[in-house]
């Protein structure tokens, strides 16, 4: 199994205020854990910049041009309470979406089997028209909605096992028959949407909302049961999962309780999925994630899995 593992350094120059918990240190965290011996046959490359013709796969022009142009040339900037710029955010951010999309291409044009993109800030609750969440623009996506325009796949599904909602893949999916957007998440928690009725136009959004301290079992069963028989349906020929470890029982930001192994079973039962409808395509990028030791253990596990060990 060919892994490929795409980051930049540009991900550390997104600087947010003292104290918050997405924060350079992330990045560093899980550089640190790909870097031991075990990891050494990943196949590695730097993210380049995205493009805007590739954000405007999912975002509103006037969105993407005026976050452009409020990006700072010094201090920080506050879009909402919980999101800033940086002078180093949009480089950050647009590497992220170009990191995606190379990861897309390189598993869609057979040169890995899977790839994670190990970037930041996060992207799975930009919605159309604006930021929220610490997040900019959708890098899973954007993924997704690529790999259909440059290589005509009927179907693509963002898989969200990240602990809050992403609002945002829901709300650019929401009408779009050939797209499949599934969650599991912690309800109630932010960003307050995700419930199990929210379903698309077309029967293509999958919430299994899960409450605090529901734990291993049944965030295992919220799959079993639900995501993968309506995923195996939907027969997608390319699953991006939008990784978020913040599910991890040491997270500050919520208590669902899993252990990192939960997120190895996970990653290995999708990607049994994608070997019956995707030739075996997975693209992973990193969401959310916010206790370092949580968050490299989550990662090793996640990864290991992809590299098929």
């Amino acid at each position: 199994m060919t892994t490929l593992l795409v980051s930049h350094p540009a991900s550390l120059d997104h600087l947010t205020p003292p104290g918050h918990p997405e924060r350079p240190d992330r990045m560093r965290a899980v550089a640190q854990v790909l870097g031991e011996s075990r990891f050494d046959t990943l196949l590695r490359e730097e993210a380049p910049e995205g493009s805007l013709d590739l954000v405007r796969l999912c975002h509103d022009e006037r969105y993407v041009e005026e976050l452009r142009h409020i990006a700072p040339d010094k201090g920080l900037i506050y879009l909402d309470g919980d999101t800033s710029m940086s002078p180093g955010t949009w480089e950050a951010v647009m590497r992220g979406v170009g990191g995606a999309v190379a990861a897309t291409e390189a598993v869609m044009s057979g040169k890995a089997d899977n790839a994670f993109v190990a970037m930041r800030p996060p992207g799975h609750h930009a919605e159309i028209n604006r930021p929220m969440g610490f997040c900019f623009f959708d890098h899973a996506a954007i993924a997704a909605r690529h790999a259909q325009r440059k290589y005509g796949i009927a179907r693509a599904a963002v898989v969200d096992f990240d602990v809050h909602h992403g609002n945002g893949t829901q709300d650019i999916f929401w009408a779009d028959a050939t797209m499949m957007y599934c969650s599991t998440h912690q309800m109630p928690l932010f960003p307050g949407t995700g419930a199990s009725g929210e379903r698309g136009e077309h029967d293509t959004i999958v919430n299994a909302p899960l409450a605090p301290n529901d734990g291993s079992a049944r965030f295992r069963a919220a799959f079993d049961n639900l995501i993968l028989p309506q995923l195996t349906k939907f027969a997608p020929e390319l699953i991006v999962v939008s990784a978020g470890f913040d599910a991890h029982r040491r997270d500050p930001l919520a208590n669902i309780n899993l252990d990192a192994e939960d997120f190895g079973w996970v990653t290995r039962k999708l990607m049994d999925l994608a070997g019956k409808s995707a030739g075996g395509r997975i693209v992973s990028v990193l969401e959310g994630g916010y206790d370092l030791q949580g968050l490299k253990e989550s990662v090793a596990a996640h990864v290991t899995a992809l590299m098929g060990a």
